[in-house]
């Protein structure tokens, strides 16, 4: 199964706090808005999403159809197959895509300990 390019979606308290943070540690502000209270960063291929009063807790995102630069990636496996391969696994999902839709899409589940799982096709 092919997810796409894959970040940690942070919910933090104080986004500019937040920032000041990840920069230390190489990274900078690849996208997002800090009007809009998320900010995405990037050191080398590494993606972390910084999100403030946007959701709980924290997120694990992979981007189907996406690279870690925001590329479009010629050959990928539409979301909606990913959700049939989920499903035929057995794996409850929390949010679920229409099958019969086309184009951008997300789902959502949750793994073992809690941790929530977002793909998030954007095309």
């Amino acid at each position: 199964m092919k997810l796409g390019a894959f970040s940690v979606s942070l919910n933090v308290k104080d986004l500019k706090t937040s920032r000041a943070f990840y920069e230390v540690l190489g990274f900078t502000v690849f996208a997002g808005n800090i009007d809009q209270n998320y900010l995405i960063m990037k050191n080398d291929k590494t993606l972390i999403g910084l999100f403030q009063d946007m959701f709980q807790g924290n997120i694990l995102t992979f981007n189907p159809g996406w690279d870690e630069n925001a590329n479009n990636l010629d050959a990928f496996e539409d979301i909606r197959t990913i959700q049939q391969k989920l499903k035929h696994a057995g794996l409850p999902l929390t949010t679920e895509v229409d099958e019969k839709s086309h184009g951008p899409a997300s789902l959502m589940l949750t793994d073992p300990d809690g941790n929530v799982i977002l793909l998030d096709q954007h095309r």
